[in-house]
């Protein structure tokens, strides 16, 4: 058997850094598992380091990938919760100082110093991949790898949606933004239980949008270009909406959502972007909204996700568009970045 194995790769911070290397089989220490990679989603972060337009530090060369599930095929001498041959999903806090306040008490996501996989530290675009056992979770024998594998965006999602804001049956949700994120903030949205879901977008998002209002959005605006902010002002009560949630993190969200808010409301800001604001933030002081951002997540988390995932509550079907192998690598992540897929996912064996 080979000692090495073909890897999506991103080399360097030129813009399209990125292609199909060999790359050694990982060697594992006494706490991880060698984990046979069956499926790997592709994250819009993955499409920011492809392009060379991410706003976090990346270690390169690093194989590109988060999102995965697979089985183990060797484990370290001091695993004892896992066996080789368990189907798992992996979390993506691939390096976490154990003595930070922030990991005792569960928020290890939040560690300052936490390297993730896919820029910290070599991801899942791979064959094989080095995981600490700490990041495992069993799933059953009935959720494919495919639908496993994107249990870390739907965390992201439940962690917005469900555990960083309020939602009260019956309250009034926009999300701002129809991208992978978007859009399964609002599914969680719904299933939190909110009255009427409504996802905002651009003239280019036609085809999510539309994808939208299938997987439950009551309403989706932005597509003609419409006046979002008059469109709310006729909206119910016209005083607003009770909670925005930002997943598209250009500075112009931000202030559309601070306009839609209603009084005493929610903004959860969730989308990334670097540039600066240059708009005045006293309409959030004005209307007393809490703005909250919500990065990452954890393990209770992950618990949750992939009860809803196993139970049929959380589906899909319609966000999961495209299942490749890796040598088609570049092709998935074209129909992504263009927005004619929502989700793509790799399958490396």
């Amino acid at each position: 058997m080979s000692n090495t194995m073909p890897a999506v790769v991103n080399f360097s911070p030129e813009p399209f850094s990125v292609d199909l290397r060999e790359v050694p089989i990982p060697e594992i220490g006494e706490s991880d598992v060698l984990l046979a990679v069956q499926a790997v989603g592709i994250c819009g972060s993955d499409l920011h380091q492809f392009t060379g337009k991410q706003s976090w530090k990346v270690n390169y060369p690093v194989v590109l990938g988060h999102e995965f599930s697979g089985v183990i095929a060797k484990k370290g001498r001091l695993v004892r919760g896992f066996s080789e041959g368990d189907r798992v999903v992996s979390e993506t806090a691939a390096v976490i100082d154990a003595a930070s306040p922030y990991s005792r008490q569960g928020l290890y996501n939040l560690d300052p110093n936490r390297l993730g996989f896919g820029y910290g530290v070599n991801g899942a675009m791979t064959r094989f991949a080095k995981v600490p056992e700490r990041c495992l979770h069993r799933i059953p024998p009935h959720l494919a790898f495919e639908t496993a594998a994107l249990t870390e965006p739907c965390c992201v999602a439940y962690n917005a949606s469900c555990v960083n804001s309020h939602i009260r049956p019956g309250d009034t949700v926009a999300v701002i933004g129809p991208g992978p994120i978007g859009l399964l903030c609002a599914m969680m949205a719904r299933i939190a239980g909110a009255g009427t879901v409504i996802v905002i977008g651009i003239p280019a998002d036609a085809h999510r949008l539309d994808t939208a209002r299938k997987l439950g959005a009551n309403v989706t605006l932005g597509a003609a270009g419409e006046d979002v902010a008059a469109w709310v002002r006729n909206f119910g009560d016209g005083y607003g909406l009770d909670l925005v949630i930002d997943a598209a993190g250009v500075s112009a969200t931000l202030k559309l959502a601070m306009e839609i808010v209603r009084p005493a409301g929610q903004i959860t800001k969730v989308g990334w972007g670097p540039q600066p604001l240059n708009f005045s933030l006293d309409p959030l002081v004005q209307k007393a909204v809490t703005l909250q951002g919500s990065f990452s997540h954890n393990w209770p988390v992950w618990e949750k996700v992939i009860a809803l995932l196993s139970s049929g509550q959380l589906n899909l079907d319609l966000v999961l568009n495209r299942i490749s192998p890796l040598a088609q690598w570049h092709e998935a992540f074209e129909e992504m970045h263009s927005g004619r897929i929502v989700k793509g996912v790799l399958t490396p064996q």
